[in-house]
């Protein structure tokens, strides 16, 4: 079968395609407010339109801290806000009560926060394929109990389709699970401060950063 060269061509010079070690991931990215991360992140920042997935042995060690800044540019009113066109920051059965005084000093637009509590771990998923497909969310947090590969591409997909950034909370235990996530990063803390093991980035390499938060 002969091959069209030149609709071969157009079709790599396209940003999103990734060709292995070849090629790096060329789309720019989210910022995330952290140097040290943005560093390590092709595109400079958070993966747009796809699925990160953040690993934890527990809540509370910093993992909403690492993702303010990029919600509050996300959420923002500003039409210069070069990421996305401001939408819902949709979370999707957190394990606690958001506090509005905290996301406010964060610079959260409230009024575009979306609390979505489901009954069951299947409604998780389904609620976050809705909000991230539907093209009006601007990001998508969920705490699933579980995600299998097949529900992480789903995920992606979704996020692909309504030009979404989606989030997964999971549990560390979770590190050696097959995931369609562009981005996975594994989270812990300690009396020297908060670490990042980056073991999947697309079009990236693993590397760690330590005290994050420190500057």
């Amino acid at each position: 079968m002969r091959h069209d060269s030149s609709s071969l061509e157009k079709l790599l010079e396209n940003p999103r395609v990734w060709r292995g070690k070849s090629q790096t991931w060329t789309e720019q990215g989210i910022a995330s407010g952290f140097e040290k991360l943005d560093r390590q992140l092709p595109g400079s920042g958070w993966p747009p339109n796809s699925l990160t997935e953040i690993l934890t042995e527990q809540y509370g060690i910093g993992e909403l801290q690492l993702l303010m800044p990029a919600l509050s540019k996300l959420s923002a009113d500003d039409p210069l806000v070069p990421y996305a066109e401001p939408g819902w920051i949709a979370w999707v059965a957190p394990p606690f009560q958001p506090y509005p005084p905290a996301l406010q000093q964060w610079r959260i637009n409230l009024s575009r926060l979306l609390i979505v509590r489901p009954k069951d771990d299947s409604e998780i998923l389904w609620s976050a394929e809705q909000a991230l497909s539907s093209g009006t969310c601007s990001a998508v947090l969920l705490w699933p109990e579980t995600l299998s590969d097949q529900d992480s591409r789903r995920l992606q997909l979704a996020a692909e389709k309504g030009s979404s950034w989606c989030i997964a909370f999971r549990p560390l235990s979770a590190r050696n699970q097959p995931s369609a996530a562009a981005l996975r990063i594994a989270m812990r803390a300690d009396g020297h401060g908060t670490h990042l093991d980056i073991f999947k980035s697309r079009g990236g390499q693993p590397v760690s950063i330590s005290n994050l938060f420190s500057g």
